[in-house]
């Protein structure tokens, strides 16, 4: 196996030469819904005769699948043929295990490929959660990223060119994306007089063309509230903005706050705002919810929040957590247009938490509305039962984590959520952590009064030969990829890998800007050479 690997030096056209394979080999993709699709691509350079494809159930005592065997006469070099796949049964992980079934393309002078596919099945209807398979190669596409503490963010290449840069006039927050039609949406820190001097702290949005000229900005930030950390583009071109808002310390005592875990004259509890933006520097605020609104808590029995916490996990334990001002501490958000969800990374309750989007402003204040029916409670949290008096220290699965988001759909293991687990004091490595929420087609999520949500544990989990060869404290962030693999930000070591489901390394990047010294990198993300917002700059092909 060749691992491709490159550093933000090597950028000279002598040094970038990319490698070809040696072998001729066919490619398969597995596509779920009514049965399964399978995709054979052939990356060779010489066309295919006679490719035998097999599909069989390796575990599953209730599928079938009526036709085991298909023959494709002729697939040509380059080019894409695809099979449909009857599969019928039953396999949700309740009372029958989620089936395994293999998928093995063979043709005369090729490399044999297989794939194994994890799926759940309901009669007729798949949904794959996770695949291996026996040939390893980086998904191509350019990848974007910005140094922490920089103003610029950069889009590299295969082999570690720099392709294109934006230049703002801030550093930036964390949260960059190229949008579809090649702008660049970023958050960037700004206001350096306000009481909010957290970590990841924010407060300005901007809206980049391609060549670095300013569309449009919107700050967040006075003391009153401040964004942070991480933004999010929706589908309508609004945008999701994660924000502390201050309460002084007789709000929190009023709350329900026990004094002894208020460290400070103030806290500052999360928010969301959703932003339509408006002209070239403003935006309305057109939803909103906030964590002050769905407080619980077992210490002052004369609130109207006072109640048993074990009895309510779709509230937040008011006195859980640690006592600094910066209490919830989430540090990214990701949205789900299926569902109408949004799901948050809460850092200081090492969980992640899922909301409804569906709702106005008003049910997300309450208790009920929105397609859940529950207003803006939490749907869905996983991480640490701790903090919902659902288990102990034993339980805790996520130490200090970011970047969490659900997979996106048409890749394997979409609609699972992948978080970068950081560790910490006490664990001193780091992991990509994949769950399967107990969801259900209509975004409803199975839950135990009493017990911790499920899953048990993560259904894939990644860490290095030697763990603690990746490790960051802080930031960082994973991408599954759409062709099974996973992108990778530890943040604090710049360090930026590609792994197989068989958890090899087949690219890697350390980036040393804007100096060796200071090379963190918060985020990346992966985009296709065909992505919509590709720059259309000369230097890229």
């Amino acid at each position: 196996m060749n691992v491709h690997s490159s550093t933000s030096l090597q950028i000279s056209e002598g040094d970038l030469k990319k490698e070809t394979a040696s072998i001729e080999k066919l490619e398969i993709f597995i596509k779920d819904g009514h049965g399964l699709t399978v995709e054979i691509y052939n990356n060779g350079d010489t066309d295919a005769e006679n490719i035998q494809l097999t599909i069989d159930v390796e575990v599953g005592k209730l599928v079938i699948i009526p036709k085991k065997t298909y023959e494709i006469s002729h697939l040509a070099a380059g080019k894409l043929t695809e099979v449909h796949v009857s599969v019928f049964g039953l396999g949700l992980a309740i009372f029958f295990e989620h089936p395994f079934i293999s998928i093995t393309a063979d043709s005369p002078g090729f490399q044999t490929v297989w794939i194994k596919v994890l799926t759940k099945l309901f009669g007729m209807r798949t949904k794959i959660l996770t695949r291996i398979s026996n040939y390893s190669e980086p998904y191509e596409g350019y990848t974007l990223f910005g140094p922490e503490y920089s103003t610029y963010t950069y889009l590299i290449d295969m082999n570690g060119k720099i392709v294109y840069s934006w230049k703002s006039d801030y550093i930036q927050g964390f949260g960059t994306y190229l949008l579809e039609n090649g702008d660049l949406l970023r958050l960037d820190e700004f206001g350096s007089d306000i009481i909010f001097m957290g970590g990841g702290r924010a407060g300005r949005v901007e809206k980049l063309d391609n060549h670095s000229n300013l569309l449009w900005e919107f700050i967040y930030a006075n003391d009153e509230h401040c964004s942070h950390h991480d933004i999010e583009p929706l589908p309508n071109g609004n945008v999701l903005i994660i924000a502390w808002e201050s309460k002084t310390r007789t709000e929190a005592i009023s709350a329900g706050r026990n004094p002894s875990r208020l460290r400070s004259s103030t806290i500052w509890p999360d928010h969301v705002i959703e932003v339509e933006p408006v002209g070239s520097n403003g935006g309305n605020i057109v939803w909103e919810w906030h964590v002050w609104d769905h407080l619980i808590q077992d210490y002052n029995s004369t609130k109207e929040n006072y109640g048993v916490v074990k009895d309510h996990p779709e509230l937040i334990d008011f006195n859980f957590g640690n006592t600094d001002a910066d209490w919830n501490h989430i540090n990214a958000i990701d949205y789900n247009e299926e569902f109408d969800q949004i799901l948050l990374s809460v850092h200081n309750f090492n969980e992640i938490w899922v909301i409804d989007h569906s709702t106005t402003t008003a049910e997300a204040a309450g208790h009920r509305g929105g397609n859940s029916g529950k207003g803006g409670d939490v749907l869905y949290r996983w991480g640490n039962p701790q903090a919902y008096d659902a288990g102990d220290a034993t339980d805790q699965q996520f130490f200090g984590q970011h970047g969490a988001n659900w997979i996106d759909e048409g890749c394997p293991g979409g609609g699972n959520i992948l978080v970068f687990n950081n560790g910490g004091e006490s664990r001193r490595y780091s992991s990509v952590d994949e769950i399967v929420p107990p969801v259900d087609i209509n975004g409803n999520y199975e839950y135990i009064a009493g017990e911790a949500y499920e899953p048990d544990v993560p259904i894939w989990v990644y860490t290095t030969e030697n763990p603690t060869d990746m490790f960051s404290m802080i930031l960082s962030n994973a991408q599954r990829l759409p062709n099974g693999n996973t992108l990778i930000c530890s943040a604090n070591q710049g360090l930026l890998l590609e792994v197989t489901q068989e958890k090899k390394i087949v690219w890697k990047y350390q980036n040393i800007l804007p100096s060796p010294y200071t090379s963190s990198v918060a985020r990346v993300q992966r985009y296709s050479f065909d992505y919509p917002g590709i720059p259309k700059a000369k230097s890229i092909n």
